[in-house]
């Protein structure tokens, strides 16, 4: 008897367990958007409602709260550990109706808002270069081998630990990560358009996982690297496949990466108590209702904690940084023949559970005069 009533206590405080963390029993997303000029940052839920955070925590009396409301979204993710989310649960828990007659000013439906970045903006953008065997292999020609005989995505001979980034375990057969920038200031919001640069015909999608930073990491383990996740968005990681003109000390990582409006991101964030295992996400990609790229997260080569800990150890990353982990196979310029964007294309990009992004192409901006 003693056991089973241990058992029924046990299963009491687990079915608890959101409230006893201060954890919302509804699964929520969070957002930015804009108000007729005014941007708050609003919970989102079933991804068609929005609940304007700061003036919720100002309406709501009872319970009564000292947390103050988030200024923006990195200072929410700052203190969410430390009341914001308790009082996200309060807010969710308490706030009626949510639709029809009686429904609270602060309650908006997501169509009548502008959504914005999630992020505005992040200090760092991280990427990872060909995380998955099958992009690899595209981008090989289709080979799936390498020299030697070797997996895409292997490690060939000579491949050693980087001192101090990456130590190679001795079983490890894979090749070691490689990162590169995007700059904040291409950031764009869902909805908001890809715009072709002058002169460039070979623009590429990548649909992405982010990960987002919940404090600063500095030289973290890979087993520890979930502590300094705060949740997920969706990044695509749009890129320019057409060259620099001469192949002086390779490819150009900036010219391939970097154009105005090439990062979309979000449309949200999904804390992440909300994703269970961020290595087994549905991936869908579609170009004009076409699907293009159709993976799963379990396919990468490195996990999402390999990747954090690997950019940690290069530079810290901070609060509301974003580590987009690489593209699955079916990206255009390895198709035969290739499909790139071009204005008037629609481009979904969609996560399991994290959300859909979507963008429209359109035709590049006249030179200023």
């Amino acid at each position: 008897m003693s056991q089973l009533v241990t058992t029924i206590a046990a299963l009491v405080v687990f079915a608890a367990g959101d409230h006893v963390l201060g954890q919302s029993a509804t699964p929520f997303k969070l957002g930015n958007f804009d108000q007729n000029g005014r941007t708050f940052v609003g919970i989102v839920l079933k991804d068609a409602i929005v609940i304007d955070l700061a003036q919720a925590n100002a309406a709501l009396k009872a319970p009564v709260s000292k947390t103050a409301a988030p200024i923006d979204m990195k200072d929410l993710i700052a203190r969410y550990d430390s009341g914001v989310r308790a009082r996200i649960g309060e807010i969710l828990a308490n706030v009626k109706p949510l639709e029809g007659a009686g429904r609270p000013s602060y309650v908006h439906d997501l169509k009548s808002l502008k959504t914005l970045p999630p992020i505005m903006y992040p200090t760092t953008m991280l990427n990872v270069a060909v995380n998955y065997r099958a992009h690899a292999a595209e981008m090989a020609g289709g080979a799936t081998t390498q020299a030697g005989g070797l997996t895409q995505g292997d490690a060939l001979p000579g491949t050693t630990s980087a001192p101090g980034i990456w130590e190679r375990k001795p079983d490890d057969k894979r090749w070691n990560p490689y990162m590169f920038f995007k700059s904040p200031t291409i950031v764009i919001a869902d909805g908001e358009a890809i715009r072709m640069p002058v002169g460039r015909t070979s623009i590429d999608w990548e649909c992405e996982l982010g990960a987002v930073l919940s404090r600063t990491a500095d030289h973290v383990p890979a087993e520890r690297a979930g502590d300094y996740i705060f949740g997920y968005t969706l990044e695509n990681d749009v890129s320019d496949r057409g060259g620099r003109g001469d192949t002086r000390h390779g490819s150009d990582w900036v010219l391939q990466k970097n154009h105005d409006t090439f990062a979309p991101m979000g449309p949200f964030i999904v804390p992440k108590e909300f994703v269970p295992n961020p290595q087994n996400l549905q991936v869908k990609f579609t170009l004009n209702g076409q699907v293009m790229q159709d993976a799963n997260t379990s396919l990468m080569i490195h996990s999402v904690y390999e990747l954090l800990s690997y950019g940690s150890h290069i530079l810290a990353l901070r609060a509301g940084d974003v580590l987009a982990t690489g593209s699955p196979a079916g990206v255009g310029s390895a198709r035969k023949p290739p499909i790139f964007f071009k204005a008037g294309d629609l481009s979904v990009c969609t996560y399991e559970g994290i959300g859909t992004l979507t963008n429209p192409i359109v035709a590049p901006q006249a030179a200023a005069r």
